[in-house]
């Protein structure tokens, strides 16, 4: 009997501890799955990709198109080994001079915040820049975040076929996003993407790249949402994808309850959700 009750003693001490490892260690194994403020930008922004031969560097794949929305920002040619670098803070665009480049397109960042070494090219830099117009459609071509800067710093490429511009240059440029001391570590995707989207915001114009496909899309899904929308939303996907548009969720779960409206960020809140949009793309879900 004494032998029994010790048996007993031992497996409830082993299970208790097996319970205790296992309710420490299963928060820590949500916290590592938790996707890093890079991985959310990379997820709102899409990265074009540039390739060349021999008659010059050209888009290989489109990334998030991008509309400039205030002036200051200089480029150089593609072709150029050196890239400009402009400070947005406080609303406001702040120019690099010459010392303010980057070499190659995969290097590290260089700018007013990241100091680079001269390069022999300089001058050349000099006669070939262009100050990007108001208006004026990019993609992103890198984003690099440095909390202990408290930076995320973009990459841009013109997109000369939006642009008009001909013959093409892929005019590029650096832009560092300049955040107060100590903010940038606390700071949630979505506000970064509000400050980002004052200079670059996600054009309207990227929803209809694909013409050839997108367009006979949308005629298709109009002709159902007017025929049956009460079927489509019988239909509804359980989940919502990141960099959804307002239409699409609209088209799969119907008109929201309530609209927030606050400039690039807007709210649809819905009886058990609420959708978070950032220049009319989702970037969350609660």
């Amino acid at each position: 009997m004494r032998q029994r009750i010790e048996a007993t003693t031992v497996s409830i001490a082993i299970t208790t501890v097996a319970l205790v490892i296992l309710s420490v260690a299963f928060p820590i194994s949500l916290a590592a799955q938790a996707p890093t403020l890079a991985e959310q930008l990379a997820a709102q922004y899409k990265l074009v990709k540039m390739g060349s031969d021999s008659s010059g560097y050209s888009v290989v794949e489109e990334g998030t198109l991008l509309e400039i929305k205030k002036g200051g920002i200089i480029g150089v040619p593609y072709k150029n080994s050196v890239t400009r670098t402009a400070t947005y803070q406080g609303g406001t665009v702040h120019a690099s001079d010459a010392a303010g480049k980057v070499r190659g397109i995969g290097d590290k960042f260089c700018g007013l915040m990241h100091k680079c070494p001269s390069t022999p090219d300089a001058a050349n830099d000099e006669t070939t820049t262009k100050l990007f117009k108001v208006g004026d459609k990019v993609y992103p071509s890198k984003i690099d975040v440095n909390v202990d800067k408290d930076t995320v710093t973009m990459a841009i490429v013109s997109c000369d076929t939006c642009n008009k511009t001909d013959p093409p240059t892929y005019n590029k440029a650096n832009v560092v996003f300049q955040f107060a001391k100590g903010s940038l570590a606390k700071t949630g995707a979505p506000e970064i993407e509000d400050t980002i989207g004052q200079l670059l915001a996600i054009s309207d114009s990227s929803e209809t790249q694909d013409q050839s496909g997108q367009q006979q899309d949308g005629q298709q899904q109009g002709a159902e949402q007017q025929g049956g929308q009460q079927q489509t939303q019988q239909q509804q996907p359980q989940s919502i994808q990141m960099g959804m548009t307002m239409d699409q969720v609209v088209a799969a779960f119907g008109q929201p309850e309530k609209t927030v409206n606050l400039g690039p960020k807007q709210l649809y809140v819905y009886k058990d959700m609420k959708v978070t949009f950032i220049n009319g793309r989702v970037v969350d879900v609660n």
